[in-house]
């Protein structure tokens, strides 16, 4: 997060040293350039009228020159202030830059949800803004959910993984959590950037998330409570649902090709027109699941999966 970091802010110009050193090649180089007459090729001139309009002359060259020398430092002078000062503008808009990212990083933090919010907001307006900074706010975008709602399931003292039953009255996502349910919008309409680490969300609760249409391609969810969540049209290509709990969740039209669903319980999910080729099926539990109009071409199961009735190979 280099670009973060607070820098002092100097001025540059020109010193004291340089402006004598203008003014003396000014003075110098004119005469050096073209010398005046010397005594001996003055009285090599009989007529004094001749002599002056030599000296005349060889004066008007040298200022002439001096004219043209003091034009081109002039533009110098102005390319190297304008250049100063975008580099003065840059330092201060990356000053600008650092103080918006700390403040995000403090209303994460807050107490207050609003403020949380807004953190998240900031953030998303930052990522956008500075494409390459990007995957350094997708991990703390991550980070902040694990820790809001974390789920340890198969931890000492953790929850029941899967539950004996899906809460239907546990309300949504919004209403419980809705700083993490904005973080997961922000999280799945970002644009991937080609340096992004995978998005670690495992062993997350996002119950009855709303993320229609999100794009979470090879995200790792692993043991990870989705119950009743609503992935209508999610991009979930190449995610990792190991042992991930999909009970009743909404996945028509999902893309779920090649993604990792072994041990992943997706009983009564909704799976119409969903796309599964390719996808991991072994040992994974389809009890109830609608399966119209999905595609399994290439999908890997055994014995250990388990169908509907009516789908059954």
């Amino acid at each position: 997060m280099a670009r973060f970091q607070k820098r002092p802010v100097t001025v540059t110009g020109l010193g004291a040293a340089t402006l004598l050193l203008i003014m003396a090649a000014v003075v110098w180089l004119p005469r050096a350039i073209y010398p005046p007459l010397t005594a001996h090729e003055l009285r090599a001139v009989a007529i004094g009228k001749e002599k002056i309009e030599l000296q005349q002359a060889q004066a008007q060259v040298q200022n002439d020159f001096r004219g043209q020398l003091l034009q081109g430092m002039a533009g110098v002078v102005v390319t190297v202030g304008a250049l100063a000062g975008w580099q003065q503008l840059r330092l201060a808009r990356e000053g600008q830059v650092a103080d918006r990212f700390s403040k995000a990083i403090d209303h994460l933090g807050s107490t207050t949800c609003d403020v949380r919010l807004g953190g998240i907001y900031a953030l998303e307006r930052l990522a956008k803004t500075y494409p390459e900074d990007q995957p350094h706010i997708t991990y703390l975008l991550g980070s902040f959910v694990r820790e809001r709602v974390s789920w340890p399931a198969g931890l000492p003292n953790g929850p029941e993984h899967p539950s004996s039953d899906v809460d239907r009255q546990l309300p949504w996502l919004s209403s419980r959590h809705p700083d993490v349910q904005t973080a997961m919008w922000v999280l799945g309409r970002r644009n991937v950037h080609e340096d992004e680490q995978t998005l670690y969300l495992s062993r997350v609760d996002l119950r009855r998330a709303s993320l229609t249409g999100a794009r979470l391609d090879k995200a790792n969810f692993r043991h990870a409570n989705l119950a009743s969540a609503w992935l209508v049209d999610a991009v979930l290509a190449d995610t990792r649902l190991v042992n991930a709990d999909l009970r009743r969740a909404n996945l028509q039209g999902a893309s779920l090709a090649r993604a990792d669903l072994r041990g992943a319980h997706l009983q009564d999910a909704d799976l119409q027109r969903a796309i599964l080729r390719g996808a991991d099926l072994r040992g994974t539990d389809l009890t109830g699941a609608q399966l119209d109009g999905a595609d399994l071409s290439d999908a890997n199961h055994d014995g250990t999966t388990v169908w509907p009735r009516q789908n059954t190979p």
